[in-house]
């Protein structure tokens, strides 16, 4: 590619937005936030991942399927650049990611946008006040944490207690 027939970066977030998740394929990577920027250097793609935490085990496959898609789409020179810092956060999954986790049976993180108050669901959390988990199922609040830890790191195990459900929480970050 010449640097004349470079695609343009909204073009590259559309390519990006198609990419899901290896752990969790309804929610794309840039619904999951992880997706930081997307530049051109010259001719080379820089594009800015932050990972959900530093020891995620998806990361080289989150990695590997980013250059896969991008590279089908003609992108010859691309540098995955990884960011620690700031560290990402459950803020960063947008709207649509949220409902496509609730859709697909894993609750949301409450904490959410500033709007839905996530200065007070931290001060809550350090508190140790227990959260309300709504099932992703049915919607009821009468739910209970089973394990800290679910089917993946980023997940805790709840169960309902009106449908008797099990179902997974993404944990806030």
């Amino acid at each position: 590619m010449s640097v004349t027939t470079l695609p343009p970066t909204d073009q590259i977030w559309e390519w990006l937005s198609q990419v899901p998740d290896p752990e969790i394929p309804v929610i794309s990577l840039t619904d999951l936030g992880i997706i930081r920027d997307v530049e051109w250097q010259g001719d080379t793609l820089v594009v800015t991942v932050t990972p959900t935490y530093s020891g995620c085990p998806a990361t080289s496959v989150i990695n590997l399927d980013i250059e896969a898609a991008l590279r089908a789409h003609g992108i010859q020179k691309l540098d995955l650049k990884r960011q620690l810092s700031p560290a990402w956060t459950t803020d960063w999954i947008t709207p649509e990611g949220r409902e496509k986790l609730r859709a697909y049976g894993i609750a949301p993180p409450v904490d959410g946008t500033a709007a839905d108050g996530v200065l007070a669901g931290r001060v809550s959390r350090l508190m140790g006040n227990n959260l309300t988990i709504q099932c992703p199922r049915c919607g009821s609040t009468h739910t209970q944490k089973v394990s800290q830890f679910g089917s993946t790191p980023c997940k805790a195990s709840y169960r309902c207690a009106d449908c008797l459900e099990p179902f997974d929480y993404f944990k806030c970050i």
